[in-house]
């Protein structure tokens, strides 16, 4: 395929090949497409878990982590969940405080997404993935069949996020500093996907990737 460079599910480690399911994990850094590619999926019938998603669930009205989160951010709390703008500005240069959130929210996301993969094998599900920004990060490849990166010219990444609400400058710098580089995350993929030519060319690219993670 070309500019989808498969290597192969086989070096991925023993527990993943005692699942009833192949496992992808979908990454990438900050505004490269890579929510897109995970509705793409969807649109294809695999079951995708999403970690943002599952963090925001967390913190939101009667969340799991409300009540822990506010107790380290007094402040941060209130009737709708954790104000997550108000907990950015305290762990932003605070890498101490950072590490205390993501000691309480990464447990949490554990559970869901465990549960998430319970459900999935007792639905007999062929292909599932699991879309996890920091995946990488976290040391996390070694559970999955297949990494997939989607990745975007460095230009084309900066446009996209100084589009969304919020986000600064001094910001994006803040998230990009906390992520692998995205040649790193290329180099270490079994799959890459550029977001930069279209939902089309994105979503055929996907299709040839399950068809080889499943061997169908």
């Amino acid at each position: 395929m070309r500019r989808v460079k498969l290597k192969t599910v086989r070096r991925r480690p023993r527990r993943a090949q005692r699942r009833a399911f192949r496992l992808i994990g979908l990454t990438g850094s900050v505004a490269m497409g890579k929510s897109t590619a995970a509705a793409l999926l969807k649109e294809l019938g695999i079951p995708v878990f999403d970690a943002d998603a599952s963090v925001h669930k967390l913190l939101g009205a009667k969340g799991k982590a409300v009540k822990a989160v506010a107790a380290r951010f007094p402040g941060t709390g209130g009737p709708k969940g954790i104000d997550r703008k108000a907990v950015g500005a305290k762990v932003f240069t605070d890498a101490k405080a950072l590490k205390e959130l993501e000691a309480i929210l990464h447990p949490l996301v554990r559970e869901e997404r465990e549960l998430f993969l319970r459900r999935a094998a007792f639905g007999r599900r062929a292909v599932v993935a699991l879309d996890i920004p920091l995946l990488f990060e976290g040391n996390s490849q070694d559970m999955f069949d297949a990494v997939v990166v989607i990745t975007a010219p460095p230009f084309l990444q900066r446009q996209r996020a100084l589009a969304r609400p919020g986000m600064t400058a001094a910001r994006l710098k803040g998230i990009l500093a906390r992520q692998w580089p995205d040649a790193r995350k290329r180099a270490a993929a079994d799959a890459v996907i550029p977001s930069s030519l279209g939902k089309r060319e994105t979503l055929r690219r996907l299709k040839q990737v399950i068809t080889l993670v499943s061997g169908r």
